[in-house]
């Protein structure tokens, strides 16, 4: 062996990738060609492949295509009181709530459920006042490219923003996890069911997969319950009560004859719940 070949260093992973692969990538379809070349060769797994042509789409799309609309937005009215407030945080299950003016268009800032903890723990619900707890509100173009918003999430750690159309009216709300999910993409599992489906599923005789959206009206007709829905609507609503707090999966809580353990959720609310009735003592 030359003394040449003694001394040279040891090339790094990028440069034996780009040896492998015999070729450099002029445009982005070239560079999908090499990768997914690369997935073939087993260089790139599958699931890390997909998750690079997620991130190169999320690059080309645009905060309307991943907003949720302005007519599905949760909103908190600016005049609304403590008592007001808090079912509507149990029951959608957010984090982050837009404050509106009395029009309904304006934006005036946002309120975090963790800021009405401290009038829940102390009682202090006459003390309340919503316009002292409010943050400020980003707003961003519904054009805007969402890597450049993710880095502005990131750099100004934010987590929500109130999208404009080209009018400045609002257009809807966008959180870092809508951009997120379009990266990850969504979590399913052997609880899911399908959209077409209904809203209960039968899993064993023992236990049944239920959506958190589930009317309590319907909840009752197929168990022969009779949970209230003067408060909540959906059964979701009724076990976030009963936790007192926005539960991780696996959390169980039992009351009204049934134990309900959460299946499938996020730091925003529930979407999926394993139902148990209890056997009467």
């Amino acid at each position: 062996m030359s003394d040449e070949n003694k001394t040279q260093k040891p090339r790094s992973w990028m440069e034996r990738l780009a040896g492998f692969l015999g070729r450099e990538p002029k445009t982005r379809e070239e560079l999908m060609d090499v990768l997914r070349d690369a997935e073939d060769r087993e260089v790139l797994s599958n699931d890390m492949l997909s998750m690079i042509e997620r991130i190169l789409q999320v690059s080309e799309m645009q905060t309307r295509e991943v907003m949720v609309p302005k007519a599905q937005m949760v909103v908190i009215p600016k005049n609304a009181t403590y008592e007001t407030i808090l079912p509507i945080v149990i029951e959608s299950g957010h984090s982050r709530f837009p404050v509106i003016d009395e029009t309904g268009n304006e934006v005036l800032g946002i309120l975090l459920a963790k800021d009405l903890l401290q009038f829940c723990l102390s009682h202090h619900e006459h003390a309340f006042d919503l316009s002292a707890v409010l943050r400020p509100a980003v707003f961003t173009p519904q054009s805007k490219k969402l890597d450049i918003l993710l880095r502005e999430f990131r750099i100004n750690r934010n987590h929500i923003a109130v999208v404009l159309d080209e009018y400045s009216h609002v257009a809807g709300i966008v959180t870092i996890e809508d951009i997120l999910e379009q990266i990850v993409g969504e979590i399913e599992d052997e609880y899911d069911i399908d959209e077409e489906e209904s809203q209960i599923k039968k899993h064993s005789d023992l236990s049944y997969v239920v959506k958190a959206n589930t009317v309590i009206e319907e909840f009752n007709d197929y168990f022969k319950s009779s949970f209230s829905d003067d408060e909540f609507d959906t059964i979701g609503g009724l076990v976030l009560q009963a936790f007192g707090h926005l539960p991780k999966r696996g959390e169980n809580v039992k009351f009204g004859g049934f134990r309900f353990k959460v299946l499938n959720a996020d730091n925003r609310r529930i979407y999926l719940l394993d139902v148990k009735p209890l056997k009467k003592k």
